[in-house]
C-alpha cells in the first residue's frame, strides 16, 4: 500500500446500539473507549483483572470502538466520498425496518470473546447480507498488504473468493454476528475473564432483547493509531 493510500480515511457500517442504552454503556466500558463521544470510561471493576492489565486486553477492540460488524472497514474507491456514502447510508436505512432480536451473551469466538446472539436472528443476517451488497460500489479494491494480511488466517474456498469479491471472507453463509470484547487470550485467563464479562453484563441489564434500530457510520483517520469514531446514526424506517 502507498503511503498516500494508507493515510486515507476508513469507513464502515456497524450495528451500535443506542448511546444511552445499557448495551452501550457496557460494551464501551469493557473496551474503555466510547466510540460516539471519544471518552474513556474507568475499566469494570475485575477482581482478577486490573486495570493495566485489562487495558492491555482490550486493546485491539477500543480500535475499532464497540460494534458489530456488517459492512467491514474499507477506504473509498475513486470518485467517492464521505457526503455519497452518508447519503447512501440513510437511503439503506431509510428501505428497512427495525426489529428485535432474542438478546446477546457473552461467548467465545476462537482466543477472543464477544457478545453473541443468543438464537439464530434472520432479520439481524439479511441486515449484514444487504450492507455487504449495498456498500460495495463506495469500497476501494484491497492492496497487496491488505489481501496478505487477511490470507494468514485459514480461510475455507468460499471465505476466499468472498474476501477477493467483497473485501472480507465472512460474508453472508459464512457471516457470525458477534461484538468484539477482548483480545486474543489464552485458555486459564480467558476463562477468568468470560466469567467476570457475564457477571458484569448481568450486573449492568444488558441482557435483554437486541433491538436493531439504526446503524452507524464509522471513520477511522489515516494517522498511526488512529481509532474508528461513530461519526453518524442512521435511524432505521424512517
Amino acid at each position: 500500500m502507498t503511503e498516500a493510500r494508507s493515510a486515507e480515511p476508513r469507513y464502515a457500517i456497524y450495528f451500535a446500539p443506542p448511546p444511552a442504552s445499557p448495551l452501550w454503556r457496557f460494551g464501551s466500558r469493557v473496551i474503555g473507549y466510547d466510540a460516539e463521544t471519544g471518552e474513556e470510561p474507568e475499566p469494570p471493576p475485575f477482581r482478577h483483572f486490573d486495570a493495566e492489565t485489562w487495558r492491555e486486553i482490550t486493546a485491539d477492540p477500543r480500535r475499532y470502538g464497540f460494534h458489530g460488524t456488517l459492512k467491514a472497514p474499507f477506504r473509498l474507491a475513486p470518485g467517492r466520498d464521505e457526503a455519497g456514502l452518508r447519503a447512501a447510508c440513510a437511503r439503506f436505512a431509510a428501505d428497512r425496518a427495525r426489529f428485535a432480536c432474542a438478546g446477546v451473551a457473552v461467548a467465545g469466538i476462537g482466543r477472543f470473546l464477544a457478545l453473541k446472539t443468543v438464537q439464530p436472528c434472520g432479520a439481524l443476517d439479511r441486515l449484514a447480507a444487504g450492507a455487504v451488497s449495498a456498500f460495495d460500489d463506495f469500497r476501494a479494491p484491497m492492496s497487496p498488504g491488505e489481501r496478505e494480511r487477511r490470507l494468514r488466517s485459514p480461510l475455507t474456498a468460499r471465505q476466499q473468493e468472498s474476501l477477493e469479491r467483497w473485501g472480507y471472507p465472512y460474508v453472508f453463509d459464512d457471516f457470525r454476528f458477534h461484538m468484539t470484547l477482548t483480545g486474543p487470550l489464552d485458555e486459564a485467563p480467558r476463562e477468568l475473564a468470560a466469567a467476570e464479562l457475564r457477571e458484569f453484563f448481568a450486573a449492568t441489564h444488558a441482557d435483554g432483547p437486541l433491538i436493531v434500530e439504526a446503524i452507524a457510520l464509522y471513520r477511522q483517520e489515516g494517522t498511526p493509531g488512529a481509532r474508528f469514531r461513530l461519526i453518524e446514526r442512521f435511524a432505521l424506517g424512517t
